[in-house]
């Protein structure tokens, strides 16, 4: 009886420890500001990628529903298959909101599926007057809890001061992005540079909290390239793997810090959509794998 007991406080008191351990590592986590969490995601999961939850319902695999429980189940599928080689995940809002009512709440529940370890991008692409970005800004990060977005820089400091101004949250400025249409304003020279270098150069006068970084598509190696040397440290975004046709290797080596960190690259379609029949989780899974270890061999000759 007295074995039984003593067994029974034990088996007690090991859940405990275990509750409060988790408690402490998820306390931990949730207190690193942008930087920090990022650093310690790409070293924990050894993995620079980020799997873009772009999830159309129109490309979902044809044993599932067209509604919105086929996006969450979809989308908790990919994540339970990858989020232990994901650096990141990116979620293009539009295809939420395009989901009207429900796509609020699809939002969550993949947020909420997410470790806590692992970085969340909000890829709003937002900027607006002061008190409209200010709104925006809270929407991400306060009631979402988004770890980082994105933002416009064409309206200037005060559309995008709202977003820097939460000191935990990243927040990721488009400077040169991986569509064609980026050559229509982007590559306009002014006073002998291109715009993009511009924009660059005026943010990083922005960064006085520290947690600002750049989206620079991954299809403008070269550019890409020249970024990096101009913002150090500061992280990068980079989208445009896979389906756009950005070359790895070149992404990689131009992409990296002097370390081998702080960035982010993005594939969307490429992962989510690598199968369409019931092993379509298992197939984001090799596509994933397969993507995390090619950026890992470049990423360690870029050194």
């Amino acid at each position: 009886m007295i074995i039984q007991m003593t067994n029974c406080i034990a088996f007690v008191l090991v859940g405990i420890y275990v509750y409060i351990l988790h408690v402490c590592v998820h306390h931990m986590q949730t207190n690193m500001n942008f930087l920090e969490k990022l650093d310690s995601i790409s070293t924990k999961n050894n993995s620079l990628l980020c799997v873009g939850l772009d999830t159309a319902v129109s490309k979902l695999p044809e044993h599932f529903q067209r509604d919105c429980d086929a996006v969450i189940s979809f989308n908790l599928a990919i994540i339970e298959a990858t989020c232990d080689i994901a650096q990141s995940y990116k979620l293009n809002l539009a295809f939420y909101e395009a989901l009207g009512g429900s796509g609020w709440e699809v939002l969550r529940r993949t947020l909420d599926a997410i470790p806590p370890g692992v970085v969340t991008i909000g890829d709003a692409k937002r900027g607006d007057i002061g008190n409209t970005s200010s709104m925006y800004a809270s929407a991400l990060f306060d009631e979402l809890c988004f770890d980082a977005v994105t933002v416009a820089p064409y309206m200037g400091f005060d559309s995008v001061e709202p977003f820097l101004r939460f000191e935990d949250k990243g927040v990721f400025m488009l400077a040169l992005t991986s569509n064609k249409g980026s050559r229509d304003f982007q590559y306009l020279n002014v006073h002998g540079d291109p715009l993009y270098k511009h924009v660059v150069r005026t943010a990083m006068r922005w960064n006085c909290t520290g947690n600002l970084g750049f989206v620079v598509g991954a299809t403008h190696s070269s550019e890409l390239a020249e970024i990096r040397s101009m913002v150090g440290d500061i992280p990068l975004l980079i989208p445009g793997l896979g389906a756009q046709g950005g070359d790895v290797e070149q992404s990689v080596k131009a992409g990296v810090n002097g370390n081998g960190f702080r960035a982010v690259f993005n594939s969307s379609r490429g992962i989510i959509f690598a199968g369409d029949g019931a092993d379509f989780a298992e197939r984001a899974r090799i596509a994933a794998v397969n993507l995390r270890d090619q950026i890992n061999q470049y990423r360690s000759g870029a050194l």
